[in-house]
């Protein structure tokens, strides 16, 4: 028989009722292994250590563990895990629910600052997300897009529709279902009532009815029987009285149950004081079929460099693809555009005729009419008409073969500019593209180097004591710390990454300004500025600029740090004042057109339609050392980069020029690590300064 690799629907009811118990236990740390392995190690008051375990790959599975079945510490941790950490680090486990019948279970922490659910989906491809207390998400593991639902940051997270629970349904309900069927009993009990295969055998079996029993021939007293047999099936998980077992099938596991089944009668059954126990137990010693000896044991905790560099290379695939999609693209729009010079003549009379009409009162309705009764007696113009947008107010012409779509407003120069315009529009796209492509080529070899040093040293990473793991490392204290750099295209820019992962960039000047309103910002973003007179465009990016333009919902926590951002540069800061209001707005409400007979400076813009306001955003800056996972200074508003970084100070508008401050953070930040040269090739003053605002400022309680 098959090996169980996945908790059923019940298996993980039994599995919540369980772990009630440890609510109030500490989150110590998180672990991410291979992408689909999440471990958290907690403390409780009365148990000690408590390891859980959630994964949601090819096995999918959630429980408690021993601490000799947990999987040693990886090395460096992923953003993925890190960004665990930083919200779950001292918070208490606040319980786990089960969504009605389904394999999602909810794992709610609290602390003081904010709480955090984590959602873990047990079924399909699996998936993990990590949700704030709006239930919005912060992360997730894969991110989803359906019809149905979304799962991706920075949206609220929704359920996939609700099942049926079988548990819980009454007898009616039982037997609308089975007489709706057009199947047997087995099959019904196993898809419509959502039991699964399993169960649905065993509720068969308990009833004493024949499984393959097809609906048709099955009366009341078989609906009665299945249904007491399900009563007496849901009565243990109802009441969180297991009595669990691990089966054996000629020596190999196959199977953990939370109650004995009449299903697995023949086969040989150890007991289990808890469900827990069991699970762990079985997925810490089965060896699946086919699998390579030790291949997914639980202590071997080696990356999976390989799938890591397939995984950059295949997103590498995917920018050349965009790359070369780009480059076609810009060059079919500049092809209509000289195709609209070589047939100035046709192009200008069909544009002529239909603003002529226009003027007319004549209807775009009419006006396809004509050109089509044209067409008919063979005149060229009206051969060349191809269609009408009256919504648009376009007339699409066919030259050389090439359908080209006309503004019917404007004439033959202003369509042929909007063309290479546009052209242009996307070949700005494409150096974005390259821009991207170059850091996963860096990201490719940097996984390269790592696969290198560990297969040179295979010891690396491996740590069994608790107070001593890989990644628990006293930066502050290291002697010698490595360099590790990766330039990104935003770093000419001022910028800075919300606590919720989205990049936010800001003009240092207004040639900086025109560009990134040009080149940079797409049609989803956020364009925010302080009201003040003299600060940087500051635009939240939804997507990066290699990828498609995407429509998610930003939280608001990015959105204070976008207006806080957008105030402390501006000139509310170099007039030495503590706040100042900031507004943002959508990119269609930006233009460099002036309302008429206004002037628009250089780097200055026309906001148009109501705008949302921040007021009295107090001002605010942090500037610290990034140690994990590359080392840099970074800036920015505090509650954003303080939990990115190694060590910060703070600083507020003063009395000291920038650079006099940058060199008093310098040597703070110098007297705090050991490793003082490392300070001087990452956290020069120069680079220091680069963070901090125009004007005066302090290094507060300074």
């Amino acid at each position: 028989m098959d090996q169980k690799r996945e908790l059923s629907s019940i298996d993980l009811a039994a599995v919540v009722a369980e772990l009630g118990a440890y609510e109030g236990a500490k989150l110590d740390k998180a672990y991410l292994y291979d992408d689909d392995f999440i471990r958290l190690k907690m403390r409780d008051f009365d148990r000690g250590r408590v390891e859980l375990l959630v994964e949601v790959g090819e096995n999918k599975r959630a429980h408690v563990a021993a601490p000799e079945n947990v999987p040693d510490a990886p090395g460096r941790p992923p953003n993925f895990a890190m960004m665990l950490r930083n919200r779950l680090s001292g918070a208490d486990f606040a319980g786990v629910e089960q969504y009605g019948f389904d394999r999602i279970l909810q794992f709610h922490f609290e602390r003081d600052d904010e709480d955090t659910t984590i959602v873990a989906e047990l079924f399909g491809q699996g998936n993990v997300a990590v949700l704030d207390e709006n239930r919005e998400v912060v992360d997730s593991l894969d991110t989803v897009r359906l019809k149905s639902r979304t799962v991706a940051p920075g949206s609220r997270y929704e359920f996939p529709d609700e099942r049926v629970n079988p548990l819980e349904i009454d007898y009616e309900v039982l037997v609308a279902h089975m007489e709706e069927s057009d199947t047997d009993i087995v099959r019904t009990l196993a898809t419509q009532l959502n039991f699964g295969g399993l169960y649905a055998e065993e509720v068969c079996t308990r009833a004493g009815v024949e499984k393959g029993k097809d609906i048709a021939d099955a009366d009341e007293s078989d609906y009665e029987a299945v249904y007491d047999a399900i009563q007496r099936l849901a009565e243990p998980v109802r009441a969180a009285e297991f009595d669990p077992r691990v089966y054996r099938e000629d020596g190999r596991l196959v199977d953990v149950t939370p109650v004995p089944l009449e299903e697995y009668g023949d086969l040989e059954a150890e007991g289990f004081d808890t469900f827990n126990e069991a699970v762990d137990f079985y997925f810490a010693n089965v060896d699946f079929e086919g699998d390579d000896p030790g291949d997914g044991e639980v202590g071997d905790q080696r990356p999976d460099f390989e799938a890591e560099i397939q995984k950059q290379k295949r997103i590498i695939e995917q920018q050349e693809g965009a790359i070369e999609g780009f480059e076609e693209q810009a060059e079919a729009e500049r092809e209509k555009a000289e195709l609209l010079y070589a047939h100035y003549g046709l192009a200008d009379e069909i544009l002529t005729t239909v603003r002529n009409a226009l003027d007319e009162g004549t209807s775009w309705e009419e006006i396809e009419a004509r050109f089509e009764e044209g067409a008919e007696r063979g005149i060229d113009a009206a051969e060349a008409v191809r269609g009408v947008n009256p919504e648009a107010g376009t007339v699409t012409v066919e030259l050389d073969g090439t359908p080209v779509e006309l503004d019917a407003e404007t004439g033959v120069e202003k369509n042929a500019d909007r063309l290479y315009t546009e052209a242009k529009r996307i070949e700005e796209k494409k150096e974005g593209a390259l821009a991207a492509i170059e850091d996963t080529r860096e990201q490719l070899e940097e996984v390269k180097r790592r696969k290198a040093e560990w297969e040179a040293d295979p010891d690396e990473g491996e740590d069994g004591d608790d107070e001593e793991e890989a990644e628990d490392v006293d930066w502050l204290n290291e002697p010698s710390i490595p360099i590790r750099k990766q330039e990104q295209w935003y770093e000419r820019f001022r910028w800075f990454r919300t606590s919720d992962g989205f990049l936010v960039i800001g003009g240092r000047n207004a040639d900086q300004n025109e560009e990134l309103v040009q080149k940079y910002m797409d049609g989803n973003d956020l364009f925010f500025h302080a009201q003040a007179h003299g600060g940087p465009v500051t635009i939240l990016k939804t997507s990066d600029p290699s990828e498609p333009s995407r429509d998610v919902e930003v939280p608001d926590a990015s959105k204070r740090e976008a207006a806080q951002f957008a105030v402390s540069y501006s000139s509310v800061w170099k007039d030495n004042r503590f706040a100042g209001d900031a507004y943002m707005v959508t990119p269609d409400q930006v233009s460099k057109t002036p309302e008429s007979g206004e002037y628009l400076e250089k780097g200055g813009f026309a906001i148009r339609g109501d705008r949302t306001y921040f007021r009295d955003v107090e001002v605010g800056v942090a500037v610290g050392i990034a140690c994990e996972p590359h080392t840099r200074v970074l800036g920015g508003p505090p509650a954003a980069v303080v939990p990115q970084v190694e060590t910060h100070v703070e600083v507020e508008p003063g009395r000291f020029a920038q650079n006099d401050t940058a060199k008093r953070i310098y040597r703070q930040f110098r007297e705090r690590f050991a490793d003082t040269s490392f300070v001087r090739k990452v956290a020069s003053a120069d680079l220091i300064q680069e963070f901090l605002p125009p004007g005066g400022s302090r290094i507060e309680d300074e």
